[in-house]
């Protein structure tokens, strides 16, 4: 298990395989495509995106630094008083109406000068840029328009943050002063978020007739959900109800988790020339962040209270993140058993069609009648197949005719019938995906139900390539001069032509006068070969010629799905829901570490 007690530098000890641990679990989310549009999918990206943003601008910097200030940010609806909240901590404006340079565009860290250094590097919140801001505390907290800012209802996008540096704020406490959570500007809606995601405890800001509005509530609950240090300002409440609304909103708080968090109400009062509250509306607020500033150890239970909720939520994303991968990669298999599917049923049937005498019908038939002798010869099979030996004698004795017809009558019919299934299976595939929302996203507008252009050429030349082999086989089984005198009668591609037929030559599927005339085909096929190489070598010979074109088959139709199968190479890598589930399991053990008041070397010893 990790330790992540402080050193003496104030970094946690066994941070290096703590922070290895974060950096891995980075690079995976980092890594994760999750490209299939499945139910759910687009939160599962929402929860990742947030996750990695945490990572960088929170939890790694904080992890690394445990001692560093507290960033507490001030957040709420739109016309909280968020704002002058803030000023009135201050003592005296420092936002929203010209009291810097620049103009406050972006938001405001409000620090002591002496912990200037934890912010003006990259350490927290390293996508946004610094800019020194100064106090000016002679301008007024509202109205007015500074030279160089953007006017009055331009929006721009926010790149960089301000750094204010101001003795009145306690040290050890920096406090942040973030968009409005319900803007009408998506831009500040998504920085208010960045924003709370970094800090360490929140000050949420709402008003007296606001506070049970259903913005405020989703940020509270994940406050809830991740164990921040929180503390409510109610805003504005009107002389004469303060305790009724204070009870009402105390009594939501508890019911959803948040009993502890301090609550501060500030009363409806007049502004000053300056835009600010009279000074003890904000003093209970004002204590209660000067006490925590002044305890080093309140402030590192604070720090690791935090960290370890953010490491827990961080543990479920990635734990989401792993099963959603699993979820992708389920539907991908899904379709693979689809395309698949239909690329074996076509090779099968196909097979078949070789096993059944299918392919010793019309052409293959009598080119293979012509090139062993006339046609009257099959036709005296039905009725004296017992001629049969003498046949054979004859047969030998003459010289056969060229084979070469016989062999492109198989490659015509034996192409026909891979065309023909190669054909159906992707009309079966393109269906079946067309048919499954995660299949239809991945082939998009291109219809792939017909087969590939080239296929027929590209089929007729592996069939080439088989009867080539094939009479390879015979010139190797041939070698023994035994033979030679035989084979010299008949030729190599005469044997090869009957080797072809034999391999054709079950009768499954025919009947009638076809199966006698197939059946007549098979016998002289097989005795032709037995004379030449013997019974054994011609069931060898057999065997192994149909093994090559089952294989041959059964690459070519595999070929066809691959157009299918190819789209699926977008899902992330099979492994990597069982790498997510391990760190998942990792982040929760950490976080319970992290969590764990009274360890040995741990910052102040625990709240």
């Amino acid at each position: 298990m990790v330790s992540v007690g402080n050193t003496a530098e104030g970094v946690p000890a066994g941070a290096g395989p703590a922070v290895g641990l974060l950096e891995e679990v980075r690079a995976s989310l980092q890594a994760l495509t999750l490209p299939l549009q499945l139910p759910g999918a687009d939160r599962v990206r929402r929860e990742v995106a947030a996750a990695q943003a945490q990572l960088q601008d929170y939890v790694l910097p904080r992890y690394r630094s445990l001692e560093a200030p507290l960033l507490a940010v001030v957040g709420g609806s739109t016309g909280a008083g968020k704002s002058t909240l803030v000023n009135a901590t201050a003592g005296h404006p420092v936002t929203r109406a010209g009291a810097i340079r620049p103009p406050p565009r972006q938001p405001i860290l409000l620090h002591h000068p002496a912990d200037r250094h934890w912010f003006e590097d990259q350490r927290i919140l390293p996508g946004l840029a610094r800019i020194a801001g100064t106090v000016r505390k002679d301008l007024p907290a509202a109205g007015g328009q500074l030279p160089g800012a953007a006017p009055a209802g331009e929006e721009q996008a926010v790149t960089s943050l301000v750094l204010l540096a101001d003795a009145v704020v306690p040290q050890g406490v920096a406090l942040l002063d973030a968009p409005d959570i319900d803007s009408v500007s998506d831009a500040n809606r998504k920085l208010a978020a960045q924003l709370l995601a970094a800090a360490d405890l929140w000050l949420f800001v709402t008003t007296a007739n606001r506070y049970a509005d259903a913005a405020p509530w989703q940020l509270l609950l994940e406050a809830a959900r991740r164990n921040i240090t929180i503390a409510v300002v109610l805003d504005r409440v009107p002389a004469g109800v303060e305790e009724e609304v204070r009870s009402d909103l105390e009594g939501m708080l508890e019911r959803q988790g948040l009993g502890g968090a301090p609550l501060f109400v500030v009363p409806e009062s007049d502004l000053d020339a300056r835009g600010m509250l009279p000074p003890q509306a904000v003093v209970p607020l004002r204590g209660w962040l000067g006490s925590i500033a002044e305890d080093s150890a309140r402030r590192a239970a604070i720090a690791r209270r935090t960290l370890s909720g953010a490491l827990g939520a961080l543990a479920g994303r990635v734990e989401a993140a792993a099963q959603e991968v699993q979820a992708q990669r389920a539907a991908g298999e899904r379709l693979r058993e689809d395309a698949a599917g239909a690329s074996a049923g076509a090779a099968e049937r196909t097979l078949l069609a070789t096993q059944d005498g299918t392919l010793l019908r019309g052409e293959v038939l009598a080119r293979w009648q012509d090139f062993v002798g006339t046609g009257e010869f099959f036709r005296s099979l039905e009725s004296g197949i017992g001629m049969l030996r003498d046949r054979i004698g004859a047969f030998f004795s003459g010289r056969p005719a060229p084979a070469a017809t016989v062999e492109s009558a198989i490659e015509s019919g034996l192409q026909a019938v891979i065309v023909a299934e190669a054909a159906r299976a992707a009309e079966e595939a393109d269906a079946r995906w067309r048919d499954d929302p995660a299949g239809r996203q991945l082939l998009g507008k291109e219809d792939l139900s017909a087969p590939s252009a080239g296929l027929a050429d590209t089929v007729a030349a592996e069939i080439r390539a088989w009867q080539s082999d094939l009479l390879d086989l015979i010139r190797t089984e041939g070698q023994d001069k035994r033979f030679t005198a035989r084979m010299l009668s008949f030729g190599v591609n005469g044997l090869g032509v009957a080797l072809m037929v034999a391999v054709f030559a079950a009768t499954g599927g025919l009947t009638g006068l076809e199966i006698g005339v197939a059946g007549g085909t098979a016998v002289v096929s097989q005795k032709v070969l037995e004379a030449v190489f013997g019974e054994d070598a011609v069931r060898r010979l057999t065997r192994t010629a149909r093994q090559d074109l089952d294989r041959r088959t059964r690459a070519l139709l595999q070929a066809g799905a691959g157009r299918f199968l190819s789209r699926l190479e977008v899902l992330d890598a099979p492994e990597t829901a069982a790498v997510l589930h391990g760190q998942a399991r990792a982040l929760a053990e950490l976080a319970a570490q992290t969590a764990r008041p009274g360890r040995p070397g741990t910052a102040g010893g625990g709240a």
